[in-house]
């Protein structure tokens, strides 16, 4: 399974969207506000979802955050970099 697709099954299983699947989630998708419309609640449990799973640390700056978490593809990279898992 690629880290897209896992990405797409942790936001599905974490923010309790079981009416989606991860073909519903495009990976350049906005998840926020447009696109998937997720919203600050979602991005908080996110975090802590792919914290928890992929053992990261996410920047206190908020604004770095919203491009790490704009879209599966942006979270992908974010999660490689910090990871090594290229």
């Amino acid at each position: 399974m690629s880290l897209e697709n896992e990405i797409k099954d942790l936001i599905i299983s974490s923010l309790d969207l079981e009416d989606m699947s991860a073909d519903d989630i495009k990976d350049d998708e906005a998840l926020f506000t447009t696109g998937l419309g997720l919203d600050s609640i979602d991005a908080l449990e996110l975090g802590m979802a792919i914290k928890k799973k992929y053992h990261i640390t996410l920047s206190d700056d908020k604004e770095k955050n919203k491009q790490y978490f704009y879209s599966v593809s942006t979270i992908a990279d974010l999660i490689r970099s910090k990871t090594n898992d290229k």
